[in-house]
């Protein structure tokens, strides 16, 4: 029974990216345009996050 799982779930994930493909090809042609400046604003939040797990990492030591 449980490989049987693994093969159906193994076929929902396949059938799901078949699925998702055209929409995903669409988002890449049509989608926003990255523009100058938008990669630090996506790095200072990512370095809160990193910043915050290893304080949290710290304090429980």
């Amino acid at each position: 029974m449980e490989l049987f799982l693994k093969i159906a779930a193994a076929g929902v994930m396949i059938m799901m990216l078949f699925y998702l493909w055209p929409a995903f090809k669409q988002w890449q042609e049509n989608g926003p345009k990255a523009e100058k400046g938008d990669w630090q604003a996506a790095l200072l939040p990512l370095a809160a996050v990193v910043g915050l797990v290893v304080l949290l990492v710290m304090l429980v030591r």
